[in-house]
């Protein structure tokens, strides 16, 4: 562990493991955020290291930052030395390879983000302005100390992209799937949901779910304490398959799901597809239900079924989440086909600093005419919306 007293008396520390971070103190700083989110809990980030999943071994060397001020931890964020863009959802190999062309080395680079997990919330927590500010600093001063090629911010709130820009931090958007709750005129349940849907939309999802029926599966739902050893295994029997289908090895390692799943109980809800009853899928979302929002994570399945995937990701979700009042449900990284579903696009925000002004300057122009590009995207999306101009309204 590194420590260092700044001229405005914070004391500066950097982690090669995150348990070595006072738990509580953590969490009670993030409990004070904007946009807090479970995988942002120590025993998330906890869990991903002491599994193996997100550790040096596997290119994710811990560089957690905290900022402490009168024995009191004012600032804190997840950061990893990394030496690859894998697992990140935020795509810079282009600007990796640039650098490679021009003789540069653009690895290692320092990264603020939470493992594997493409879901927007605080990344950089603090206790105020000043202490958000310090902690950027913080950041960039540790990359050129390092003589690193960069920093990056991913998946940030509104507070940390304002901080960030106001560093002169490069700005970068992107696009996610995500249903919300219509606060006018809250849909009751999944028939309610479908009745505001465009007359194909909503034949399209009565289809696909007939079809799951009708091939004998089934469904039940397990919460929290209730996903046993046994269950967890099956999921990531399921979990290891879907990345076998496209020939690439999984991120999280069964010991991280059975760290997660014990310490952070109450914000797992599995879907278990059962077929002559034989466990035959499953799916997993994240959940806050004081925030009444919810996220899509992982899924996989033993035998192909038509339709499967949509009603385990998707229909079962949503219609636990209208019974349970939950008022957001976020689908995951990227995938159109989510529209078709009742999720509708939403921007997500990444922040970058490269230490080397010449590309700095050449990505700057770059994200310029991506911004052009995502904002064209989202107009084209938004025309495409499967609900209906009177549901619109409300």
């Amino acid at each position: 562990m590194e420590v260092h007293i700044t001229p405005d008396d914070y004391v500066i520390r950097v982690h090669d493991d995150p348990r070595a971070i006072d738990a509580a103190a953590w969490n009670g700083l993030l409990a004070r955020q904007g946009a807090p989110t479970p995988f942002m809990r120590h025993e998330f980030l906890a869990a991903l290291h002491a599994s193996g999943s997100a550790a040096p071994d596997s290119g994710w060397a811990p560089r957690f930052v905290t900022l402490a001020r009168g024995g009191e931890l004012v600032a804190a964020c997840p950061a990893y030395l990394k030496s690859h863009s894998w697992g990140e959802y935020v795509f810079d190999w282009a600007w990796a390879d640039a650098y490679r062309r021009h003789g540069l080395a653009y690895y290692p680079k320092l990264l603020v983000a939470v493992p594997f997990t493409p879901v927007a919330g605080t990344r950089l927590l603090a206790a105020d302005d000043a202490a958000r500010t310090a902690l950027l600093r913080t950041l960039r001063a540790l990359a050129d100390d390092a003589g690193l090629s960069s920093v990056h911010l991913l998946f940030a709130d509104d507070a940390d992209r304002g901080a960030c820009a106001a560093q002169g931090w490069l700005l970068r958007e992107g696009v996610q799937f995500r249903w919300t709750q219509d606060a006018a005129a809250p849909a009751t349940d999944f028939d309610t949901l479908l009745a505001r849907m465009a007359r194909d939309k909503r034949k399209k999802i009565r289809q696909e779910r007939h079809r799951v029926a009708a091939a004998g599966v089934g469904f039940e739902v397990l919460e929290g304490d209730a996903i046993d050893a046994a269950a967890w295994d099956f999921f990531h029997r399921c979990y290891r398959l879907t990345y076998a289908a496209h020939h690439s090895t999984p991120y999280l390692t069964r010991e991280f799901f059975a760290l997660a799943g014990r310490s952070l109980a109450p914000h797992w809800v599995m879907f278990v597809a059962r077929q002559g009853g034989e466990r035959i899928a499953a799916s997993l979302i994240a959940v806050d239900r004081a925030r009444r929002t919810a996220w899509g994570r992982y899924w996989g399945a033993t035998r192909f079924v038509p339709c499967l995937h949509f009603e385990a990701c998707y229909h079962q979700p949503l219609v636990w989440c209208l019974a349970q009042g939950i008022e957001c449900f976020e689908g995951g990284a990227q995938g159109e086909h989510k529209m078709a579903r009742g999720l509708l696009p939403v921007r997500t925000h990444s922040a970058h600093w490269l230490r080397d002004a010449r590309f700095a300057g050449a990505v700057a122009e770059f994200l310029a005419r991506e911004g052009e590009g995502i904002a064209g995207y989202l107009d084209e999306l938004r025309e495409r919306t499967p609900f209906t101009v009177a549901a619109q309204r409300g």
